[in-house]
Order: structure tokens, then C-alpha cells, then sequence
């Protein structure tokens, strides 16, 4: 209050700034389920700044021992096959049963100008305004697949602050689906109704690592297509190999518009998880997937060490000129550059 009031009587005074949050408000404020630090944390994952990495590797390791109880569900599928449509009535539908959601939607960044749209927050306007949910969009920052590189660290601070269900829609973009699948509990594919698709799913190997196939938008006139597009995703299922004897991926319906269907899809899930369960194999899952993490962090960080290691930068210019002239193949700039980095 006296500082208040001495910066009144002396408006030329500079205003009292306020201390920024400690790591263990951070973790105070994200196990309380308070959203605004939880983005802060976020935010400080996503930063390119060293500093605030370094931060948010704090916070991530206190938040750490209060993580594990979410079911991380990926979300794919062709663009206009309603993605965004669907996770928002999913998301209400399971805070209705109890549950508290968080979506990380990524937006694929633009390679020109390296800005993206980020308007799945604008587009799930329903499911924003219920307290249970969380919605991210995240730029992918030119990631492989569409994935942000932070995608995994976000999630376990999601986790940390008691969403119980994560959900991660990516772009559609090929390789996103097998990143996401590397980092998710279970893969959801949403696919069209109409002739073609079942063949065009196959091309891709969707079928091959999907744990559930869900046709959307089964209503009106596309409930009849949406009816054989099923059976002809059961029928090429059969000659696929499941991911584990444990699952067979089944195939589903559902119209994320009129809400139908989507009871079906979580019994699913559920008893997805209570079988792997009770295998075992939902933790060595689990384990795999943090080694998997541990060696994509390495190649990230190599990859940016070398990009700015001092040696490289100064050589470069000189190299791509030397590359793009004809005077020195693609295999000996490469090695020439390898050498450099290595003195």
C-alpha cells in the first residue's frame, strides 16, 4: 500500500514491478490447476530463448512425480474430415462423464513466412468455454511431421495440472501420424465416408499403426456410405498386422456434428486400456516411448549445436557457394562441414 501510494503523490516515479514467478510457483500454480500459469509454463517450453528452457526444465522435473495418470489420445486424419469438430464434442462429452480435457492442437507453420493460423482455440468455442478443458494451439515451428519438438514436454505439464485426458490433433500431414503415435497411448484415425478412402488409408499405413478407425460425419445422406466405408476398413484390417495380440483395432462410426457415437468410441478406449493393462504392455509402452523421446531430444540438440557452432557458421556462406556453383558435390560439402565440426 506504501508503495502504492508514494507512486500516486509522485506520478514521474516508475511503477513498482513485480517479481517474476519463481520455479516453485510455477509448479504451485500448475498442480493447483491454475490455466494462466499452466500456458506461462508452456510457453516457456515453446520459447527459443535458452533461458527460459532452462526455467521450464526446472519446472518440468518438480512436476514430474505428480504425472502419469493421463490417457494421451492422438487424433489424425485427412484435412476436412471434421478433426476439430469431433475433439470438441469428444472433449464435452467426457467432462460430462467427469473428466477434465486438454487439447494441444498443432498448426502447421507457414515455410515462407513462418507464421501459422493457431485457430483451433477460435473454432472449439464450446468446448473453450467449459472450466474442465484446456485448449493449446502450438505453432509446429516447421517440425518433421507437423509435431511440435516440445509436444511430449507440454503434455506432461498438462498432465501435472489434472487434465486426466489429453488429446493431441495433428495436421494430417503423413509423417505427423507416426510422431504422434510414438508419443500417445492410443491413435485414432478419423476417416471419410465415400468410396476411395479405404484404399487411400492403406497407401499411407494409417491401417498400421492406428489403434481405432472412426468414419465421421455418418449423417444424412453419407450414413449409408459411412456404413460400407466400415466394413471395407474391417475387411482390410484382417490382412494387417495388429501392434499388439492383445488389440484388434476395431472400426467405428460416428457423427461428431449430432454427437452420435462418440459413447462407443471411450468404451473403446477404456477397454483398450484395461486390457494392455492388465498385460503389462501399457507401461513398457509407456518406457519405450521415453527412450524414443530421449534419442529425438539428442538428434534436436546436435542438429542445433552444429547449426551454431562457430566453425560452421563462419565456413557456410562459402561452402553453399561453392555447392550451388557446381565446384563441390552435395557428399564432400558434407563431409567438409562434418570435419570442420569436429576439430
Amino acid at each position: 500500500m506504501a508503495a502504492l501510494a508514494a507512486e500516486q503523490a509522485d506520478p514521474a516515479r516508475p511503477p513498482v514491478r513485480r517479481a517474476a514467478p519463481a520455479v516453485d510457483d510455477f509448479v504451485r500454480g500448475v498442480l493447483a490447476h491454475d490455466r494462466a500459469l499452466l500456458g506461462r509454463t508452456i510457453t516457456l517450453i515453446e520459447s527459443k530463448n535458452a533461458a527460459h528452457n532452462a526455467l521450464a526444465n526446472e519446472i518440468l522435473v518438480k512436476l514430474l512425480p505428480h504425472t502419469g495418470g493421463a490417457y494421451r489420445i492422438g487424433v489424425t486424419g485427412v484435412p476436412g474430415v471434421g478433426k476439430s469438430t469431433f475433439i470438441e464434442a469428444f472433449g464435452c462429452y467426457l467432462i460430462d462423464k467427469g473428466h477434465r480435457v486438454a487439447v494441444l492442437a498443432v498448426d502447421p507453420t507457414s515455410p515462407l513466412s513462418g507464421g501459422s493460423i493457431l485457430g483451433d482455440k477460435t473454432r472449439m468455442v464450446n468446448l473453450g468455454q467449459r472450466e474442465e478443458a484446456f485448449i493449446r494451439p502450438s505453432p509446429s515451428g516447421g517440425t518433421l511431421g507437423g509435431v511440435t519438438k516440445t509436444t511430449r514436454q507440454t503434455m506432461v505439464a498438462c498432465d501435472a495440472a489434472g487434465y486426466d485426458v489429453i488429446l493431441v490433433e495433428t495436421v494430417g500431414t503423413g509423417q505427423s501420424e507416426i510422431a504422434v503415435s510414438d508419443m500417445t497411448d492410443f491413435f485414432l484415425v478419423l476417416m471419410l465416408p465415400g468410396a476411395g478412402d479405404e484404399l487411400q488409408g492403406i497407401k499411407k499405413g494409417v491401417l498400421e499403426i492406428a489403434d481405432m478407425i472412426v468414419v465421421n460425419k455418418a449423417d444424412g445422406d453419407n450414413e449409408i456410405r459411412a456404413r460400407q466405408a466400415v466394413i471395407h476398413y474391417r475387411n482390410a484390417l484382417h490382412i494387417t498386422q495388429p501392434k499388439t495380440p492383445t488389440w484388434q483395432p476395431p472400426v467405428g462410426m460416428c457423427s461428431a456434428l449430432k454427437e452420435h457415437g462418440l459413447g462407443e468410441i471411450w468404451a473403446h478406449l477404456e477397454e483398450y486400456q484395461g486390457k494392455l493393462t492388465a498385460t503389462g504392455e501399457w507401461q513398457q509402452k509407456r518406457q519405450k516411448q521415453r527412450v524414443k523421446w530421449m534419442w529425438a531430444m539428442v538428434q534436436d540438440k546436435l542438429m542445433s549445436d552444429f547449426r551454431n557452432s562457430p566453425a560452421i557458421v563462419d565456413a557456410l556462406p562459402s561452402i553453399e557457394t561453392e555447392l550451388l556453383s557446381g565446384r563441390l558435390t552435395v557428399t564432400l560439402a558434407v563431409e567438409r562441414l562434418l570435419g570442420l565440426y569436429h576439430r
